[in-house]
């Protein structure tokens, strides 16, 4: 959530920021409910005054025994005033927490300008892409040949954008997990979270999917739960409304769940196989750290997420989105893009993000290092999305029989397993 403060002593910042991700807002009209907002309080702290005074004077004079009822009807008077007063002000801010919970993250300086993922910026790539003496297949054609994936049995139990994986298929994602798990917890010093997998709307606004992005999501009927879109929600609200102490930052988090997400406005788009889906797993990295630290975390959680794409083998790039491809929460964001064979294109395989104080303030977590309690930084970043390091894997390490080569740091987890082949058969180290 944007600073008030800020909007209100420098509204040109939220309006140049709001500029640059080709957004509006009528920041007027918020800026007019905060002064309604003050102007009441105001008159609210002179009438307590008053009260003040006219109780002080009634006890003077039933202290003198005399004729206090004038003085006694004016004070009721003052208290409805204050009482009505109160109730406006509530108002006012219940409207006013509305309009700002509905404003984007104001980017950082060297995000750079653009409308659309065509501006984003490349920092840098690791690995070529791999140059095969055949057709390269995509996931879609191999799991399918194989016999690990199926998608006309996951339409059947649940509908479109699910899939069913089947043997080596569900052992490669199982495999993943425990993989990225044990690479973030020791050897990147996160500690590892199981958190529920449904979360009640305050969360949810917490982290900005509320209430903007409701459409997004899946609610429960009846309850006040929604379906996790990403690990990200449950646990940076571990520590809603809590106060830090600043020897505990930064505090490193780390994740598997599954993730699901409606979709909405995305018909059409990324349907095919694994890549755009309504459930599907992902390891998730979360940071709390304090303001001047934030940056440099930022890059600490994009590298340790980077590190399980080289273990794996799997070229890569990454870039700096633009302000028009920025998240809505985002002050900064690096996509980790993986290259797919079989589309002929770097694909997003994880999203790393600094949120400044942005979900803090939504969320109300703060830190003390002095007396007066600050708000600190998030940040999270996928740590991979397990569905498609799948399909990395099995597009990138195809073989001309149809087969896919497992990475030779993935083995283990994979009992020795070597290579893929047709479901039935498998070829394990000796």
């Amino acid at each position: 959530m944007v600073d008030m403060k800020l909007l209100r002593e420098s509204p040109e910042i939220v309006r140049e920021a709001l500029r640059r991700r080709n957004m509006s807002a009528d920041l007027d009209a918020i800026l007019e409910r905060d002064t309604d907002r003050r102007s009441l309080v105001h008159e609210m702290e002179q009438l307590r005054a008053k009260q003040n005074k006219a109780s002080q004077e009634i006890a003077a004079l039933k202290k003198a025994k005399e004729d206090a009822s004038e003085a006694v009807a004016a004070m009721k008077e003052v208290s409805t005033q204050i009482k009505e007063r109160e109730e406006r002000i509530r108002e006012l801010e219940s409207e006013l927490r509305e309009q700002l919970l509905l404003l984007p993250n104001i980017p950082e300086d060297s995000v750079p300008d653009g409308a659309d993922d065509s501006a984003n910026r490349l920092e840098r790539a690791w690995g070529e892409p791999p140059a095969f003496d055949f057709e390269p297949r995509d996931h879609v054609e191999i799991g399918e040949a194989l016999g690990v994936l199926d998608f006309e049995r996951a339409a059947k139990l649940s509908g479109a954008r699910f899939c069913l994986s089947r043997g080596a298929g569900a052992q490669l994602e199982r495999a993943l997990i425990n993989f990225m798990l044990d690479i973030h917890t020791l050897e990147h010093g996160y500690t590892e979270l199981l958190p529920p997998f449904a979360v009640n709307s305050a969360s949810m606004e917490g982290t900005g999917q509320l209430p903007k992005f409701a459409d997004d999501s899946f609610r429960l009927e009846g309850h006040d739960l929604w379906l996790i879109p990403t690990a990200e929600v449950p646990v940076t609200n571990v520590h809603r409304d809590e106060i830090l102490s600043n020897d505990d930052l930064p505090l490193r988090y780390v994740a598997y769940t599954p993730c699901f997400r409606s979709e909405a406005g995305s018909y059409g788009k990324d349907t095919r196989g694994m890549v755009r889906q309504h459930q599907f797993n992902k390891v998730e990295l979360v940071a709390l750290a304090q303001p001047e630290e934030s940056w440099d975390e930022l890059e600490r959680l994009t590298a340790a997420a980077e590190t399980v794409l080289q273990r794996l083998d799997l070229p890569y790039r990454v870039v700096t989105l633009c302000t028009g491809d920025l998240g809505f929460s985002a002050a900064k964001t690096y996509d980790i893009e993986v290259w797919l064979p079989g589309q002929q294109a770097y694909r997003e395989i994880s999203s790393c993000s600094n949120f400044t104080d942005f979900q803090a303030r939504r969320a109300n977590i703060r830190f003390r290092r002095e007396k007066k309690p600050e708000f600190l930084h998030t940040l999270n970043g996928s740590g991979l999305a397990v569905g498609r390091t799948v399909i990395a894997i099995l597009e990138n390490h195809q073989q001309s029989d149809g087969t896919v080569k497992i990475p030779e740091a993935l083995r283990p987890y994979m009992r020795g397993l070597e290579i893929i082949e047709p479901f039935g058969t498998a070829r394990r180290a000796t």
